[in-house]
């Protein structure tokens, strides 16, 4: 059953428009994610959610009760809605404990006090009830933020870009580790983040904005693997679009070959297409007859990210471990691992 659940809606200031009919819905004890570049309205759409700000068009129900359209606007303390920010917003005058024990005030003493422990026992920090927040670390500090966000068991908790602040390993350590106290609390999450990998270590739904519109709201694993727009496939993940025509028996005609998979959709007969190539899409295997040339090469880590370029000019992205080391210049023989095709009309990438 949807617990939030967004109708066409329309939020602005005057007469901008900045987050432009938009519609989702998120399930009890499920975690979604908004993604996009900086400026594409996920923000602003999580204040309307929140209900700061209100809606020009279109509903917001929460737990199946209207809380905005143009008509009704339900104040965001009545909402049942948590909130953590991405500057963790702790007081700094009161204890961690204090903190946390700040919105169950209306609790008996010993409730708050169990609460508190359960809390600090589940983000890893029992004992640390007595200190103040300046005596945290960053990751710590968000730590006790998200747990006085959970302290009066919310319906929805709000996250907006709540890792930022933190160093990048930080940040995906941290980040399933919400995961999975989300789950254990069993509360329902919306999180705002420009961070892919942040993204896919939390949601089981994920939605790309851009430019206010919501693009597609799918699985991570559809996102990537199934963009249902140029712009999802290119913010989500790495990845080339190469010309090819569509033949007779719905494979497509390419720089690369003869292309066929899955997901192939019903195109005309020479129908001029764009094919996404993934670099986890292209093996380098020296027996190939399938010739390119390295031109570029970033080193990952545990892989090296090569662009190649084919005999036509084409260059495509492709991945080989590190100690697997190639030169510029270097010749090599790519295998194809394309099991499914994501195609989109020829030049409409261009526009």
């Amino acid at each position: 059953m949807s617990l939030l659940k967004l109708d066409q809606i329309d939020v602005g200031f005057g007469n901008q428009v900045i987050v432009d009919d938009v519609s989702f819905s998120l399930d009890a004890g499920d975690i979604g994610c908004l993604l996009g570049p900086s400026g594409c309205g996920k923000t602003t759409l999580l204040r309307a959610i929140a209900g700061f700000e209100p809606v020009l068009r279109g509903s917001i129900e929460l737990g199946q009760r209207l809380v905005s359209s143009p008509a009704q606007l339900v104040p965001p303390e009545k909402r049942g809605i948590g909130m953590v920010f991405q500057d963790f917003a702790l007081f700094p005058h009161l204890t961690v404990a204090e903190n946390i024990s700040f919105g169950i005030r209306q609790q008996t003493s010993s409730e708050q006090r169990k609460r508190v422990n359960q809390l600090l026992e589940h983000v890893g920090l029992e004992g640390y009830g007595p200190r103040y927040p300046h005596q945290l670390s960053g990751g710590q500090q968000q730590r006790i933020a998200l747990a006085r966000a959970l302290a009066p068991r919310p319906r929805l908790l709000l996250l907006d870009e709540p890792f930022s602040s933190l160093d990048a390993e930080l940040r995906e350590s941290l980040a399933t580790e919400v995961r999975a106290l989300l789950k254990k609390e069993e509360i329902t999450a919306l999180l705002v983040t420009h961070d892919q990998q942040e993204a896919f270590a939390m949601a089981d739904k994920a939605g790309v904005m851009y430019h206010g519109r919501m693009l597609q709201w799918d699985t991570p694993y559809g996102l990537y693997h199934r963009p249902a727009h140029h712009l999802v496939a290119d913010f989500i993940g790495h990845g080339v679009l190469l010309r090819g025509a569509v033949t007779h028996d719905q494979r497509v005609q390419t720089p690369l070959g003869l292309l066929h998979g899955d997901h192939v959709p019903n195109n005309s007969e020479g129908e001029a297409v764009d094919v996404l190539v993934r670099p986890d899409d292209i093996v380098i295997d020296d027996d190939s007859e399938r010739r390119a040339k390295i031109v570029a090469k970033g080193f990952r880590g545990a892989h090296y990210l090569y662009t190649v370029a084919l005999e036509d000019g084409s260059q495509l992205l492709c991945m080989a471990p590190s100690h697997h080391q190639y030169e510029l210049g270097h010749e090599v023989g790519l295998k194809l691992n394309l099991d499914h095709l994501v195609l989109f009309p020829a030049g409409y990438c261009d526009t």
